[in-house]
């Protein structure tokens, strides 16, 4: 190698070190909320900071790096302008993503991965030893915290949830259990682009609060069911378990698939929507996010043949992995004969 090459080389490395500067600022951006003071026109750093109760030397700062990736654009007066490539970052967009930046970048994120050299030296997430407890048993016991999470967690998800919809073709009049599902989102949108589905949204107490199915256009369409997926889950046609797996080890995969497998109808399918990790150097966001997952909890994102590996365990034969036009995929499995 040159030593240009290298001289190359290393700066590509420095540039690289300093990159977690990027999400602190948008975290910060998010944080105070200042996208949605330029929603009718661009303002001044000193204009946005009375606005939001920031420091307008430091909001101009995060501004002007922000500006770099397109999300905020600064003119020669010093006003900063909104780009559509930003809009998300509005609470009132018509598809907001500022819950979803501040959980993942909220501290429960960013602190284990600072601490990532503890997973590869202990095989195992860094969570416990900076915050004292798994990352669930935590959330179970911090209502702030778990509240970031099932906002931001919906706020990932309302964006794909009406082409995961789309993309399976339910059986008519089936039964789907969304196993997991938090606020119902994905369910929601099962039912919409399927009338004549019932479904049961089926999920731990505190987390079926905030459910979002009581709409006029769904009613006798849904039921809630409390429980703990490790335990039971309820019967029915097609089980969906979105952003579920990818959350656990895979002995606690393999606990959830057999117990979806127990309650399925004959002939019924379970619907695994997870990001499949491609082969090859390609980027891909679930090779991003699977370092977070390392970190915080104790999950994995998967390739097509390690689910393949978690359904056999578990009883179940995949049949296909279908694409959805977002990073996920939809990963169908039927229960063996006999298993």
């Amino acid at each position: 190698m040159t030593d240009e090459a290298s001289a190359a080389g290393a700066a590509r490395i420095i540039e690289e070190s300093l990159g977690f500067l990027y999400p602190a600022a948008l975290r910060a951006a998010a944080a105070v909320g200042v996208a949605d003071h330029l929603a009718d026109g661009p303002r001044t750093a000193q204009d946005l900071a009375a606005a939001t109760g920031a420091d307008a030397r430091n909001l101009g700062r995060v501004l002007r790096l922000l500006a770099t990736r397109g999300l905020f654009e600064e003119d020669a007066q010093g006003r900063f302008h909104l780009t559509a490539a930003g809009d998300a970052l509005r609470t009132d967009a018509p598809v907001s993503v500022r819950s979803a930046v501040l959980m993942n970048t909220d501290r429960t994120m960013w602190l284990p991965a600072g601490e990532m050299t503890r997973c590869l030296e202990d095989g195992t997430s860094a969570f416990a030893a900076i915050f004292g407890m798994p990352f669930f048993d935590y959330f179970a016991q911090d209502a702030k915290t778990a509240a970031v999470f099932h906002e931001g967690m919906a706020a990932m998800s309302d964006p794909e949830n009406q082409p995961i919809a789309d993309a399976y073709d339910f059986p008519p009049r089936a039964t789907v259990v969304d196993v997991g599902g938090g606020h119902g989102g994905l369910l929601l949108s099962v039912l919409r682009a399927h009338p004549d589905l019932r479904g049961t949204l089926f999920d731990q107490p505190h987390v079926l609060a905030g459910h979002r199915l009581d709409t006029p256009d769904l009613a006798d369409h849904w039921t809630l069911t409390e429980g703990d997926f490790f335990t039971s889950v309820p019967p029915g046609d097609i089980h969906i378990l979105k952003r579920i797996l990818h959350d656990w080890e895979d002995d606690q995969s393999v606990t959830i698939l057999r117990n979806c497998r127990r309650t399925l109808a004959p002939g019924g399918r379970v619907l695994v929507i997870d990001a499949v990790i491609p082969p090859g150097n390609a980027p891909h966001q679930a090779k991003t996010l699977d370092l977070l997952l390392m970190a915080s909890l104790v999950g994995r994102e998967r390739t097509e043949r390690e689910f393949e590996a978690l359904f056999t365990e578990a009883g179940l034969r995949l049949t296909r992995v279908i694409p959805t036009g977002t990073v996920l995929s939809i990963v169908e499995g039927v229960a063996v004969v006999d298993a």
